[in-house]
């Protein structure tokens, strides 16, 4: 049984990483999905060509959800494509590390617009045409452990991650009686480029610290979102789910 049979996703940073594996199972779900990105056009055609593959549908969309007027074109293009938007997964992320008193404003800034400023345009932008349906909808923003335990160098994306959760919690009482669900994946550690750049000893304290003694799978994010955008998880909304190993209470 497919659980999002009917249903038109957009993911935004889906060329790689956890995007792409939730972009993926979305697919594998039944859904139509949108993998948006940025820059890297060519990463994104082979996960479109990964879905159609696997007997799925999908189109792959550029658009600097950062920039508000981006993303309302990222939208169209879908409704233009599709006829509609159900679910939305706002995933675009980045990383600017640095100690706070070496940390240059543009590293703050440009963490604070793609983490977290493109939350706000892509839920403001999608709401109109989502609750016009009348169909109800599905929000799902990826956080980050950091945004709940903070992390050393890490204040600007830790303020991001920790804005999504705040952001999740506001639009879920904002939009309950249109029966559009909003949630939050707060993930620990897992193999992704963002966290290529860490050194082998960081990542070995990181598994040290994680009472499951190892690093996370994507497929374990993914299919936590698969649910979250599904009819059996109507009653599910402003929660902070935590994917990490139980690094978040060690």
């Amino acid at each position: 049984m497919l659980l999002l049979e009917g249903k038109v996703a957009i993911v935004t940073g889906a060329s790689r990483g956890i995007g792409r594996a939730i972009a993926e199972d979305l697919a594998a779900n039944g859904a139509r999905v949108v993998v948006n990105y940025h820059s890297s056009a060519e990463a994104a055609a082979e996960v479109v060509q990964s879905i159609e593959g696997n007997g799925g549908t999908a189109v792959a969309v550029q658009a600097d959800v950062s920039n508000f007027e981006a993303a309302k074109e990222l939208i169209k293009a879908t409704i233009d494509t599709y006829g509609q938007v159900d679910i939305l997964v706002n995933n675009a992320g980045t990383t600017r590390d640095m100690l706070l008193p070496m940390m240059k404003e543009d590293d703050w800034d440009i963490v604070i617009e793609t983490n977290l400023k493109s939350v706000f345009n892509c839920c403001k932008a999608v709401l109109r045409p989502m609750m016009r349906r009348k169909q109800g909808g599905r929000i799902i923003n990826i956080s980050s452990v950091v945004g709940l335990v903070g992390q050393g160098g890490q204040a600007n994306y830790a303020a991001s991650k920790a804005g999504i959760i705040g952001f999740t919690k506001s639009l879920a009482k904002e939009l309950g009686s249109r029966q559009i669900t909003v949630n939050a994946i707060a993930p620990g550690f897992f193999p992704t480029a963002l966290t290529a750049v860490l050194t082998d000893d960081m990542v070995q304290k990181a598994i040290e610290h994680t009472p499951l003694g190892r690093l996370g799978e994507l497929p374990e994010i993914a299919y936590m979102v698969s649910f979250l955008a599904s009819d059996k998880a109507a009653f599910i909304t402003g929660e902070v789910i935590r994917i990490d190993g139980g690094i978040g209470i060690s």
